[in-house]
């Protein structure tokens, strides 16, 4: 059978790649180009012809040198301070009070660093993230060099 020669996976990659299809061409004009995010594959290009300095493929050659090293991005619900005693007395049903809203967007993170803001998503019962708010590359380099 053909169905058992394809990975589980690749029914989840496809579902999630038709909801971003469907996304990208509810929100791109018609006449006008799709942006590039932050994943997309135009941001090795954009990337690469910005920073040179006429240096030829070297800034390109430097930049694939990066593109497949793995970084943690998460997505944080929220926060809270609480004593060590109360942490103690948690069990199986305890509720934590976050400091987030209810329908406030959330941070998303790589390697604890906020990149972006966004909404919960839901395709084919696994959780995922639309960003609505995307921090510039200018604002992420002056956040980390101040550490935080």
């Amino acid at each position: 059978m053909p169905t058992e020669d394809k990975p589980a996976e690749d029914d989840g990659l496809a579902d999630w790649a038709e909801a971003l299809m469907e996304q990208k061409s509810a929100d791109t004009p018609a006449d006008g180009p799709a942006p590039g995010g932050v994943l997309s594959e135009d941001a090795s290009r954009s990337f690469a012809s910005s920073s040179g300095g006429g240096g030829g493929d070297a800034p390109f050659n430097d930049i694939n040198r990066v593109l497949d090293i793995p970084v943690l991005l998460s997505v944080e619900l929220g926060r809270t301070k609480v004593p060590i005693k109360h942490i103690l007395q948690l069990g199986q049903g305890s509720v934590v009070e976050l400091d987030a809203l209810a329908g406030e967007p959330m941070d998303v993170l790589v390697n604890g660093y906020l990149i972006a803001q966004g909404e919960v998503v839901v395709v084919n019962d696994k959780f995922g993230i639309r960003l609505t708010d995307v921090v510039t590359p200018s604002e992420r380099l002056r956040r980390v060099s101040k550490g935080g």
